[in-house]
């Protein structure tokens, strides 16, 4: 009976979550309290679930722009930035052939981020542009992951990973410190990606030990940790109410 259910529960497990050495050492051996093991399956699964979060991290965002029909408050330049940031992560972690659990979220968030930079490009009234940014990033981005890319250029741009997620959020703090409120920026996603980026830390330790991945997601907690704070300072901060223009 033993065999009958380890043979499901093992294939369910090994590799998604843990290598067969520790599916033997937990599960076999019943070494429950095997550290090395617990931190490879904790690694697992946060990293698993921010990859699934990401699904949904900035879609609040993208319905509060839409819903509003305004990017008041957003940054472009941020925006951007953080893109780039984005971008980097992804096609380095591919390069380097770093497990989908250790990198997955970037994906999915430059998606979005990809969505909320034509959106705030459309309602300046600059659609037509924001068609041609779309473009000239999946170019980019197809050039970058070919391997004609020298692996040398790939880690440049994860390196300028921390300036560029240092200016972009700074620009953002900036922006909502000069408006004297955080207009159209959401707080859902903002704090999902303070949170996420504090669990990022731990996995791409654990899963990656690569130092300048790491580096990347301690620098950026510390930024998404100013723009929560300016959330909740701003809280109950309004932007103007605009007078519509008569004809």
């Amino acid at each position: 009976m033993a065999a009958e259910v380890d043979g499901p529960l093992k294939r369910v497990l090994v590799p998604i979550l843990l290598p067969e050495k520790c599916y033997d050492q937990i599960f076999v051996q019943w070494d429950l309290l095997h550290v090395p093991c617990l931190k490879i399956l904790l690694s697992k699964c946060l990293g698993l679930g921010i990859v699934a979060g990401s699904l949904l991290v900035k879609l609040p965002q993208v319905f509060k722009i839409l819903g509003a029909k305004s990017a008041e408050g957003l940054s472009l330049q941020s925006v951007m930035l953080e893109l780039v940031a984005l971008t980097g992560t992804m096609v380095y972690s591919i390069t380097n052939n770093f497990p989908f659990s250790s990198w997955g979220e970037a994906l999915f968030l430059m998606l979005q981020t990809v969505t909320i930079a034509f959106l705030v490009l459309h309602y300046r009234g600059q659609t037509v542009r924001g068609v041609a940014f779309l473009a000239c990033h999946a170019v980019l981005l197809l050039m970058l992951l070919s391997p004609l890319t020298p692996l040398a250029l790939v880690t440049l741009l994860q390196a300028s990973n921390v300036p560029a997620v240092v200016v972009g959020r700074l620009i953002q703090a900036a922006t909502n410190y000069r408006n004297g409120h955080t207009g159209q920026l959401s707080a859902i996603t903002v704090f999902l990606l303070f949170g996420g980026s504090l669990a990022r830390i731990f996995t791409s330790i654990q899963e990656t030990g690569d130092p300048l991945l790491a580096g990347t997601f301690v620098v950026s907690s510390l930024c998404n940790g100013l723009i929560a704070a300016q959330l909740l300072f701003y809280w109950n901060a309004k932007p103007p109410h605009k007078k519509k223009k008569e004809h």
